[in-house]
Formats: C-alpha cells, sequence, structure tokens
C-alpha cells in the first residue's frame, strides 16, 4: 500500500510539473502573429504597395496581394476569400487617395479589431483630377502616388511605421531597413533630377495618365492616349490633338502600359513617325523587376526619350 501511495505522489508532481512549465509557456506566447515571434501577417492592395512592405519588412512578415498580377486595380472586386484572409491578419496596406474604393467594406466586413488598416498616402499633397467625368466616377484625387520616388518614400514610411506599431520588438530592423531603402530612393531620384535639368524638352506621351507625381518631381510633363483611370478610347478629335501635340514636341517614344490597351498607341506611333517602348505602372509584377529595378527602367526610357 505504501509502494501504491508513492506511485500516486509520483504522478501527482509529475502532473504539477507539467502544469507549471506549461502555464509558463502559455505566458510567454502573445496572442496574435504581430507579437509571438512569428511573423507579422501583412495584407497589401497590390503590388507596389507589396514592394514596399517587402522592402521593409522582410523576413519578419509574411505577404498577401489582394489584387492579381494582371488584374486591373481600379475594376477590381474583393471577394470573400480576401476578407477572411483580413480577419486574420495584423495589418492591411493600401495606396488611398481613391485607388481602393473598396477598402471600406472589406475593411468593415473583415470585422478583425485588432486590424491596423495603413493609408499609405498619408501625408502626401495629393494632384487634383481635372476631369468631371473621372471626380464623379472616382473622386476628385490622381491615386498614382507610387510612381514618384518622393511619393514611394511617404508611403514606405507609413508602412514603418505601422510594422512598428504592430511588431514594437522588431523596431530598430524595420528602422533600419527603411532607411536602407529611403537612400537608395534618394539616390535614383538625385541622379535624375540631374539629368532631367539637363534637357530641354520635358513633354512625353503615355498609355495612360499615371505619371503626374514622377512629372511633378521632374518638371516633367506628360500627355495621355487614355485618362488617369485608363478608361476608354480617345475620340477622334482627342487623337488629332495627340497627333498634333506629339508633332509639335517632337516626340520620338510613345510609351505604353502592361493593362492598357496598345491599339491607340500604336496606331498613335505610326502616325507621327515614333517607336513605342513598355513602360512600368508597378501595378502588377512584371519582369521580376523590383521597385528601384523599376523606376530606374521607368526614369531612363523617359530621359532618353527627351534628349
Amino acid at each position: 500500500m505504501p509502494k501504491k501511495n508513492s506511485i500516486i505522489a509520483l504522478v501527482v508532481i509529475l502532473s504539477c510539473i507539467t502544469f507549471i512549465f506549461s502555464g509558463c509557456n502559455n505566458t510567454n506566447q502573445k496572442t496574435s502573429g504581430s507579437t509571438n515571434g512569428s511573423k507579422v501577417k501583412v495584407v497589401v492592395s497590390f503590388n507596389a504597395m507589396r514592394e514596399f512592405a517587402s522592402a521593409i519588412g522582410k523576413d519578419k512578415i509574411d505577404i498577401t496581394t489582394i489584387i492579381p498580377n494582371g488584374t486591373e486595380p481600379h475594376d477590381f472586386e474583393p471577394t470573400a476569400k480576401d476578407i477572411k484572409t483580413l480577419g486574420t491578419s495584423d495589418i492591411f496596406v493600401y495606396s488611398g487617395l481613391g485607388m481602393e474604393s473598396w477598402k471600406d467594406k472589406v475593411i468593415n466586413s473583415a470585422g478583425n479589431k485588432n486590424l491596423i488598416a495603413v493609408d499609405a498616402s498619408q501625408g502626401v499633397t495629393p494632384i487634383k483630377n481635372t476631369d468631371n467625368d473621372e471626380i464623379k466616377e472616382h473622386g476628385q484625387y490622381d491615386p498614382h502616388i507610387w510612381l514618384s520616388l518622393k511619393g514611394a518614400e511617404i508611403q514606405s514610411k507609413n508602412i514603418r511605421n505601422a510594422l512598428i506599431k504592430a511588431d514594437p520588438s522588431n523596431k530598430v530592423y524595420y528602422e533600419k531597413n527603411y532607411n536602407d531603402f529611403s537612400k537608395q530612393l534618394n539616390s535614383l531620384y538625385n541622379e535624375y533630377t540631374k539629368k532631367f535639368a539637363s534637357v530641354k524638352n520635358k513633354n512625353f506621351v503615355t498609355g495612360h495618365a499615371a505619371f503626374a507625381y514622377l512629372c511633378r518631381d521632374y518638371g516633367l510633363k506628360q500627355n495621355s492616349v487614355e485618362g488617369i483611370f485608363a478608361e476608354g478610347e480617345p475620340s477622334p478629335k482627342i487623337l488629332e490633338q495627340l497627333v498634333n501635340y506629339c508633332k509639335q514636341n517632337k516626340i520620338k517614344t510613345i510609351f505604353v502600359e502592361d493593362m492598357v490597351s496598345p491599339k491607340v498607341s500604336n496606331t498613335l506611333a505610326k502616325e507621327v513617325g515614333a517607336k513605342v517602348e513598355k513602360i512600368y505602372t508597378l501595378e502588377s509584377k512584371q519582369d521580376n523587376k523590383n521597385y528601384i529595378q523599376s523606376m530606374r527602367a521607368n526614369l531612363e526610357m523617359i530621359y532618353n526619350s527627351l534628349k
């Protein structure tokens, strides 16, 4: 009988030890992906936001992109799966200024009280739309902030702040990555500030009017086949005006974007004796280039077209 009691006592002691250690482990564990040593769950609206979040979060984050590559962001409608994903995520990054007209709906539907929603446009001085139809349909601002290196720096800073809020234990890591990325942005900006200052012609033509913020950075002027939101082909009258514009400004290159039909751009180029070249809007991942590589290619192509 004493032997049996000893066995029972030993079992009780082992159970208590197991319980104590289990309690310690539970105490040390955090309840969300943003604080438990696992990766921060970040959802972004489209590729450019993914580029910025990846540059800052690197291996500390898991990223899901809502808008698939090859899909026009202006026309996108989120799915039930997207809403479910937001329901278990830590951060949702959207570019802002009307780019994601559906963002309030998905945030509310997700019902995630701990979700940090990041309007990456905060702090940017927006460019107002001038087309009344586009204002009625999409809002008063041009949303293409990320195509400006200065705009990208502000958007990246907003993402950095959100990552620090979600994961304060890695604040130094996020700050270092942001500073490194910011240096790359500024180095590229300064390089092309000098180049664009050396050319007299400041006019270039694109498939749709996505480069107003880039133009503001460098004192350039864009004209385009389609408007800011790439909706519909130009009328014969507008096309005639574009032909005259190209001839008057000695346009040598018509730039086309991945998700805009090249048909009119090709016709325009043929009419004025210009070549057609692809330019990156970064709404989708193209040619396996990251943000810096894509923007360098854009700036170099525009610069060469002005010489």
